[in-house]
Parts: structure tokens; sequence; C-alpha cells
């Protein structure tokens, strides 16, 4: 019997198949598994394309791509939210592993009026390796933050405390129940479909890095009346260690002061070109 849809996955991607070959491991083996998968490409690289192609996924698995000419993941996921075909979205990176309940509790959480919104751990060169050796298992996690705390974090991991999964329903359970967010994280967050679309998507005049796909979205659909719900301890990544790649941020806030001056929410540059 063929398993009704709830939501779709838009992992963002750049070129890194070894990064996301170990993500859509951790995908294919989570707890729900009613959803499609879109692979948004900000590119068109050809071993990305032979990666995806050999791919065997036991949901539907679709991959957009577009030229690439600098910076443009804004218009990606515009472009991925506009080929879903279910009425609920959820985002990741492709440098973002998931602890195996990850979908569960998206979709199981979901809410008309309200944002999810979770974090992740980002862990050390060490354990990302692990990882990427296959010695070291989503599901395994709590155990091993917990026995390598103080190491791991010698070594540089920051944000372990995100890394640990509380199953709400357990004994532990309110502590997660208890967390809020107070702004988005792009690779850990989802709403309905309506959500995106009463603010005009994201908004593609942002051609750098970070603000525009997050944090820009926080405040543009606080105005449009929904509501952050954290999901932290419950729907949890494990960020694999990179060089950080950030680039200067004030015309990114620069840009979000003045449409926030402007009262501007619904973005003119997005799903709809108003």
């Amino acid at each position: 019997m063929k398993k009704e849809l709830l939501a779709s996955l838009i992992i963002s991607t750049y070129k890194n198949t070894e990064f996301l070959k170990v993500v859509l491991n951790s995908v294919f083996a989570q707890s729900d598994m009613r959803f499609e998968i879109i692979i948004s490409e900000d590119a068109e690289h050809e071993h990305v394309k032979a990666f995806v192609e050999q791919l065997k996924s036991p949901v539907p698995l679709y991959h957009l791509t577009q030229p690439d000419i600098g910076w443009r993941k804004n218009l990606a996921l515009n472009r991925a939210i506009a080929a879903s075909n279910t009425d609920y979205l959820v985002f990741i990176d492709e440098d973002c592993v998931l602890h195996p309940r990850f979908m569960e509790f998206h979709i199981k959480w979901a809410d008309e009026k309200a944002i999810l919104a979770g974090k992740r751990v980002k862990l050390d060169a060490y354990s990302s390796k692990l990882i990427y050796e296959g010695k070291l298992s989503a599901d395994r996690m709590n155990a091993y933050l917990l026995s390598n705390y103080f190491t791991i974090r010698k070594n540089g991991a920051r944000f372990i405390e995100e890394g640990f999964f509380i199953n709400p329903n357990g004994a532990m359970g309110l502590i997660p129940r208890l967390r809020t967010m107070h702004q988005l994280k792009g690779c850990n967050m989802s709403f309905p479909k309506s959500a995106i679309y009463a603010i005009n998507g994201f908004d593609e005049d942002y051609t750098r890095p970070a603000i525009g796909e997050d944090i820009d979205l926080t405040w543009r659909f606080a105005k449009a009346g929904y509501k952050l719900k954290s999901v932290r301890n419950v729907s949890v990544q494990y960020h694999l260690y990179h060089k950080e790649n950030w680039s200067n941020q004030e015309e990114n806030i620069r840009m979000m002061l003045e449409k926030q001056k402007r009262n501007e929410f619904i973005c003119k540059n997005g799903l709809v070109k108003l």
C-alpha cells in the first residue's frame, strides 16, 4: 500500500557529495518515512547529478539545479517550494546529519499557525570523521556525547547540549517542552506551505549567505501572525565539521533593517515577483 506523503524535506546543497551521502543515509533511516525529498542544488555540477542518479531512495526523490552564477540559495529554495507536492515543508542543509526521529516530530508537531524551529550540535573534526567512516551512528549519539562531553568540547565541538535527543513522552519529556526559540535556523525549520506563501517565500534580494535564509524569515513570519515553536532536543541534528565560510554580513543586515522600516514582510522578489 502506497504511503501518504505528509511533508517535503528540502535539502540545500552545493557540491559536497561526501557530506550529502552521510546526511541522506540518516534521512533514509527515519522512523517516519511519510515524506518526499527535494535536493535543492544552488548549482548544476555533473558529479552531484551522477551521485543523485545512483541513489536508491525509499521515498520519492527529486533533484533541482540552476546555473552556478553566485550565491542564489534563496532562489533555489523558492524553486523547491514551488516544486513540492505536499502542504508541509521541512528544511535542512547538506552538512546536517539527522537523528532517526527528526522527521517524526517535525511531522507530528506540525501546526497551521506555528513555525517549528530547532538547532544543531556543531561537531568537532574527530566526531565527524567517525560518522563518515560509519563508526558512529545517529542513534548512538546520546551515549557518545555524554561519555565524551569534555573531550569533544576541548576539540572544538559547540552547542553540545543541542545534540541530546529527549523523548517528549519520557521521564525527562518536560525539558524539550520548556525550551524556546526566538530565531530561526535555516538548517532545522519547518512550516506549512501556506505560511511561506503568506510572506511570498524567501527574499531573493539576498545574494549573500546567512540572514536572508532564516533571520529575515523570523521577523516576516511574526508580522504575518505566526509563532515560533521549539523542536530543540526532539528534532535533533548533528552538524558535520568544516571550516566556516562566513562572508561579511553588514550588507545583509542593512538590507533587512531597511525592509523592516518599510514593513515589507511580504517580499517583492520571492515566489511571485511583485
